[in-house]
């Protein structure tokens, strides 16, 4: 057995083992080492170390210069020897040394032996001592190539000068392959000490190049790829273990990161044979997802780092560039983009960042005002060369990403943030409104910068409309102070003009001159009332700013309006004694002085007031009894005589004693209704005669009314309370449950008619009130006259009687006395049909006597009434059967829909046919003849209504036997025809029935079941 099997498979305790390593990048002696003794684990059999592991331990290679491989191995025992011969020298060497060992063997043995057999093995002996001389050269030959191969990289100090063909020049020189053992081992040595130094530590970022390092350096040492694979993995299980091994919670996650830079760096090296070279989920029990979020996360940072070069002077070749580093880096093109997007909004952040400082500091000047939008148009010329970079024609090898600038997602992306970013908005408008007009290229720039900064569309505008307005403002003050508006032509041009330059919309335009004008009327009116030259100063300005007559009567009644309120009030709330001649002189001097219309003041003044009457209804509605609810409507009414009157006068300009024309005017509306004016005591009352008029004094006005405050019900509830106050009188009550009622006098009813005019009520509405209670009160007593429903002539006398003391109108009398007795007769016809006294002749006679029967019989009495009158018919025993009765007829006397009668007639008759022939049967048993008869003509006047198919009986005879019967009768010989075919006989039977005249009946017959 080979004994560098053994040595090699048990690795040496003098040297330092794998895991005693406490860093990622050890020192280049103690991790060669360590890597040998690792791989010969794995591959088991490394010639080059078990030929002096037991012979010199001491002769081991020692390092004699630092660095990345470590210093250069000098040669020891026959490895100097080894070194100086060629392969061809070595083999002729190795043919001289066992030809002169044999040579050398059989002479010594032919000279001390004697004999050839001696010669012959002193041949032998020698020859075997000179091959073994020879083995031992050749063994060494692999080893002194490995040496030489560490040396040669040794001398490096930069390991990207290896080339590929020096070191095939070193194998060639020894005659060595690569796929050696020994060479091979060195070659994975080195590949592993390179990698080791080329990642960096765990807290370190890659710094991108490390993985081209290590393509070219594995393509200059030739190693296989399965070969490199498997000293990454070797790598990889080094740092597992060690991340294992660290106590600490920060050590370990130092190796966790410096594994996943491993697996990054592994994966871009193999390419698309990593996935079978690099077994990380069948050796580390790492997922796909793991390796994903590696390459994932590697990539952002080295992505990320290159991206940090990028600066505000961006081009296309940067772009390319960039481009290809994310595809080299294996990033996806939604991080690639999210990345770039992240570096360009924080380089727009630092110039935002710089124009607030300056914009809060607190030595501001111009010059700083003009600084943050130097830093402003640079963010603009930033984002329009992003733009023209997106739409580059090559746009799809630039890096992804690029596009406008947008604040979304940054430091900026914060409501307490907002406000600063409008600061700056608001700074750019005003320094782009700064020369009086707004241009085109600014107009665009302020678009952008909204977008930019994140501005939503109502914040934006809501900022360049305050800016604008006051530009507006200052233009509108300049063309107004030297003149050029008032000389302009078209002043409406003007003005649009001037909109057009500042791209103000025209309609805020128009709102700052109603508030121009708005403060010049203010201005006029501070002193109560509007002089000559205000009217004219406020014409002059009305015709400059172009503003619509509605406008300006708006701005009158608001403003003119309000001041004309405040005395309408004061008037008021002096009271029925206060309203002296001081109040009817300011009320006058603003009515007049303020030049409000008629109509304007008087619609003011109406608001006013009926704000006071609401207050009068509220507390009348809400008082105890009616007594207290007419003691506040007559405060009402009092306030409107004494107050309102007054005010109204005022307003108009008119004395006080002049006579209102309304009344006048009602009462030419009135003659439509004089015969119940006429008729009713109540209403004839409330029309003063000249002598009480005289004594009530002046009316009170009629113009101000609560017609649209309240609705009718509620204005002529109001009405009848008064109404009925005005009836009953006052009541007043008295200890021990009495009380007093005390009577007014026709005056209350002047103060009712005044009342009507105050509640707004029309002369119909008015009559429509006292007439209604005059039909309340006949209504109550008449039906205590009829309460049996019977109008004797002795009742008529008493109703007429109640009719002149109620002073209600024949017609509506005569409505009510019809309603009564309607209801009674109702009440009794209803009562009739439920006890069936009531049929179809007794019906026509009432509708002959025009009795309402629909009202008074409902639809499904009606019907059963219907039904009970057709079961008549069929049950008559006659045996007829008028359609046009039954079908026409009768419906309409009933008022019942004609189909749906004759369905009732059908369902009626099918059900009654059976029955018929049932009963006969049963009757025939009895032996009553007269009953059969009667039976079998109902069966025919059903068959009318309802056209049969021949019955059947189980007991044929007794058919024959109803037929003999019925024959005897004497009936109709269409009737009898008839019978013969619903009872299935045919003819010469029925002849011969014809002939045998009566026949003995069966006596005591069973009773049999039948089959229709």
């Amino acid at each position: 057995m080979n004994s560098s099997l053994l040595t090699a498979s048990t690795p040496s305790s003098t040297r330092p083992s794998l895991l005693s390593s406490s860093s990622i990048n050890p020192t280049p002696l103690r991790f060669k080492t360590s890597c040998r003794v690792k791989r010969r684990r794995f591959r088991v059999t490394i010639p080059r170390n078990s030929a002096s592991s037991s012979d010199q331990p001491a002769a081991s290679t020692s390092v004699t210069t630092a660095g990345v491989f470590g210093g250069k191995k000098e040669l020891s025992g026959i490895q100097p020897v080894v070194e100086k011969l060629s392969p061809p020298v070595r083999l002729a060497t190795s043919a001289i040394i066992l030809a002169g060992a044999i040579a050398a063997g059989y002479g010594l043995g032919f000279r001390f032996g004697g004999n050839r057999n001696v010669a012959l093995g002193g041949a032998a002996v020698a020859g075997a001592a000179g091959g073994a001389t020879v083995y031992a050269l050749n063994a060494a030959v692999p080893e002194v190539a490995a040496i030489s191969l560490h040396n040669y990289v040794a001398e490096f100090d930069d390991p990207g000068a290896v080339k590929k063909e020096d070191i095939d020049r070193i194998a060639n020189k020894y005659g060595v392959s690569k796929q050696d053992e020994a060479f091979n081992a060195e070659i994975c040595d080195i590949y592993c000490l390179f990698v080791t130094s080329v990642l960096p530590t765990g807290g370190e970022d890659l710094k991108g190049d490390e993985v081209d390092k290590i393509i070219n350096f594995k393509n200059s040492l030739g190693i296989e790829d399965p070969d490199a694979a498997a000293m990454h993995m070797e790598i990889g299980r080094r740092i597992y273990r060690q991340g294992l091994e660290t106590g600490d919670r920060d050590g370990s996650v130092e190796q966790r990161r410096a594994f996943m830079k491993l697996i990054y760096v592994s994966t871009l090296v193999f390419g698309e044979a990593s996935s079978f070279l690099l077994p990380w989920k069948r050796v580390f029990k790492v997922s796909d997802a793991q390796v994903e979020i590696a390459i994932r996360d590697n990539a952002k940072q080295l992505y990320a780092n290159r991206i940090k070069s990028l600066g505000r002077d961006i081009d296309v070749e940067q772009l390319a560039s960039l481009r290809e580093a994310q595809r080299s880096y294996r990033l996806s093109d939604e991080l690639a983009e999210e990345l770039f997007r992240e570096h360009i909004r924080k380089l727009v952040e630092e110039s935002i960042s710089s124009a607030l400082a300056i914009l809060k500091s607190r030595t501001r000047t111009v010059r700083g005002v003009t600084q943050v939008v130097e830093v402003l148009d640079k963010v603009l010329a930033f984002n329009n060369l992003l733009i023209s970079l997106k739409n580059h024609p090559d746009a799809d090898r630039l890096a992804r990403g690029v596009g406008p600038v947008s604040l979304i997602g940054g430091q900026y992306d914060l409501d307490r943030k907002m406000d600063d970013l409008k600061l700056l908005y608001r700074a750019y408008v005003t320094d782009s409104l700064s020369g009086g007009r707004l241009e085109e290229n600014k107009l665009a720039a302020l678009s952008q910068l909204k977008n930019i900064l994140g501005l939503g569309k109502r914040e934006a505008e809501a900022i360049l409309l305050d800016v604008t307005s006051k530009v507006y403002r200052k233009r509108l003050a300049q063309v107004v102070s030297s003149g050029d508006l008032e000389l302009a032509d078209s002043k409406a041009a003007f003005l649009q003009n001037l909109c057009e330059e500042l791209h103000f919309d025209p309609e805020k335009a128009s709102e700052i001159h109603e508030e121009i004008y708005r403060q010049k009327l203010q201005q006029c009116v501070a002193d109560g009332e509007l002089s000559d030259e205000d009217v004219a100063a406020l014409l002059k300005l009305r015709v400059m700013l172009c503003i619509p007559q509605q406008t300006v009567d708006d701005a009158h009644l608001d403003i003119c309006g309000s001041l004309f309120e405040k005395v309408v009030k004061e008037a008021i709330a002096s009271g029925v004694d206060g309203y002296d001649a001081e109040i009817k002189k300011a009320v006058r001097k603003a009515a007049h002085g303020l030049r409000l219309t008629r109509d304007v003041a008087m619609s003011i003044a109406s608001k006013a007031v009926r704000r006071i009457f609401l207050n009068y209804v509220k507390r009348a509605r809400t008082a105890e009894n009616r007594t207290e609810a007419a003691k506040e409507l007559k405060k009402m009414i009092a306030f409107n005589t004494l107050v309102v009157t007054e005010l109204v006068a005022d307003i108009k300009g008119e004395s006080s004693g002049t006579p209102s024309e309304e009344p006048t005017t009602e009462e030419e509306k009135q003659p439509a209704e004089d015969d119940e004016w006429e008729s009713l005591q109540t209403l004839r009352k409330i029309r003063p005669s000249k002598e009480l008029a005289a004594k009530m004094g002046k009316p009170g006005q009629t113009e101000i009314t609560l017609k649209d405050d309240l609705s009718e019900r509620d204005r002529t509830d109001l009405y009848k309370t008064y109404l009925l106050f005005c009836l009953t009188g006052e009541v007043t009550k008295i200890p021990f449950g009495a009380q007093i009622t005390t009577k007014r006098d026709d005056s209350e009813y002047l103060l009712l008619n005044q009342l009507g005019g105050i509640l707004g009520l029309t002369a119909s509405e008015t009559v429509a009130v006292h007439r209604g209670l005059a039909e309340q009160a006949f209504r109550q007593q008449a039906e205590v006259i009829l309460a049996d429903g019977q109008l004797t002539k002795a009742r008529v006398e008493q109703l007429n009687e109640l009719q002149k003391q109620v002073g209600l109108p024949t017609q509506y009398a005569e409505k009510v006395i019809k309603s009564i007795t309607t209801t009674k007769m109702a009440a009794a016809i209803e009562t009739a049909v439920n006890q069936g006294r009531l049929n179809i002749k007794q019906i026509r006679e009432l509708k002959e006597a025009n009795v309402n029967l629909d009202s008074m019989i409902s639809e499904s009495m009606r019907e059963n009434l219907f039904k009970k009158t057709v079961d008549d018919i069929f049950s008559s025993g006659t045996g007829e059967f008028d359609e046009t009765e039954v079908y026409e007829k009768i419906p309409s006397d009933l008022n019942l829909n004609a189909e749906k009668a004759k369905a009732l007639v059908q369902d009626l008759a099918q059900s009654r046919l059976s029955n018929s022939l049932i009963q006969a049967v049963s009757l025939l048993r009895q032996k009553n003849r007269q009953g059969v008869v009667s039976s079998l003509n109902d069966l025919l006047a059903c068959d009318k209504a309802v056209p049969s198919e021949p019955l059947s009986w189980e007991v044929p005879e007794e058919l024959v036997d109803l037929f003999a019967i019925y024959t005897k009768s004497e009936p109709a010989p269409e009737k009898l025809s008839r019978l013969q075919y619903i009872l299935g006989i045919n003819d010469s039977t029925a002849a011969a029935l014809r002939e045998m005249g009566d026949r003995t009946l069966p006596v005591g017959a069973e009773e049999e079941n039948f089959v229709f």
